[in-house]
């Protein structure tokens, strides 16, 4: 039911910020009022579109700023425009983008070995840091990696001695 003479004063905490002093910027900001009349500045120039930019289906514009240093390429780039085709607030945004960070790593050292550069595993995932703090779960890291791939190394040959 709506209230015809407008008098909220009756729900509590109504008007706590009709006070300009009480405004929290207050005194370094005066209130004059006119904080939501800036509907007339000018937008400044987008930054041109000159690489693939990916842009969420909510959104229809591209955003005025994005990042140009790695642009969608290779499997992890075609996981990526399937990402996008898919509204945010889906799994179906989400995982593959997860995929194609994985992707993206593995497409990393492929270059890398291809430039002839042997890349230093141990260093750029931190080992040295973890074995100095936590030995105990980098030797459980280790286990574990070993294991699976052992295992998975067993499927597989016993799989490829059936045939």
């Amino acid at each position: 039911m709506e209230n015809l003479n407008n008098d909220y004063t009756h729900i509590k905490g109504w008007g706590i910020d009709a006070d300009p002093k009480n405004e929290p910027t207050y005194p370094m900001k005066k209130y004059t009022g006119d904080d939501h009349k800036r509907l007339n500045w000018d937008r400044p120039p987008l930054q041109p579109v000159n690489i693939e930019v990916l842009h969420s289906t909510e959104r229809p514009n591209i955003t005025a700023v994005f990042g140009t240093s790695t642009p969608p390429s290779g499997l992890s780039g075609a996981i990526r425009r399937y990402a996008f085709q898919f509204s945010e607030n889906q799994y179906m945004h989400w995982l593959p983008l997860l995929l194609a960070d994985r992707v993206n790593v593995v497409e990393g050292i492929v270059d890398d070995l291809k430039r002839g550069h042997i890349p230093n595993i141990f260093a750029e995932r931190g080992m040295k840091a973890e074995l100095k703090h936590n030995p105990k779960g980098l030797a459980k890291r280790i286990l574990v990696t070993v294991a699976v791939t052992s295992i998975a190394y067993a499927i597989l040959k016993g799989k490829s001695k059936k045939r």
